[in-house]
């Protein structure tokens, strides 16, 4: 497997659980990605979903 073509971006966001501010690795190298991870704070499931336009992140959802 090549990593060499992974883009990574750190993203900054407010947990929609508890509100605080927390960031996560996004992957920009598949164009659409959906999963739960817990918050860092709260440990409650965030549900992830985001898309990407080449090197850039075009949408990003994180909701409860």
């Amino acid at each position: 497997m090549g990593g060499s073509n992974m883009k990574q971006i750190e993203h900054f966001f407010s947990c929609p659980h508890c509100g605080e501010k927390i960031s996560m690795l996004l992957d920009l190298s598949v164009s659409e990605q959906q999963y739960v991870e817990d918050c860092e704070v709260c440990c409650a499931p965030i549900e992830i979903r985001y898309s990407a336009t080449g090197d850039e992140l075009a949408d990003f959802i994180a909701e409860s």
